[in-house]
C-alpha cells in the first residue's frame, strides 16, 4: 500500500527576480495539493502570500526594472 506523502502548509519559498512574474502553485510544489493559479504581487515589499494555500514568498534581491515579462 502506498502512503500518500505529507505536504506541510504554509511553505516558506524564497524567489529571485529571474523567477517573476511570481505566481502559486509554484511548480516544485505537488500536483495533488494545487489550487487555481493565482499571480501575487512581490515588486513592492518583497513578500507575498498566497490567499489559497497560504505559502509566503520572500523576493530575493530586487527586480530588474528592464526584464519584461511576455
Amino acid at each position: 500500500m502506498n502512503t500518500p506523502s505529507t505536504v506541510t502548509y504554509p511553505q516558506e519559498v524564497e524567489i529571485h527576480p529571474n523567477d517573476l512574474p511570481l505566481y502559486c502553485p509554484n511548480p516544485t510544489m505537488n500536483a495533488k495539493s494545487w489550487h487555481p493559479r493565482v499571480f501575487l504581487e512581490i515588486e513592492a515589499t518583497g513578500k507575498a502570500m498566497c490567499p489559497y494555500c497560504g505559502t509566503r514568498y520572500t523576493l530575493i534581491g530586487t527586480p530588474n526594472p528592464d526584464h519584461h515579462h511576455a
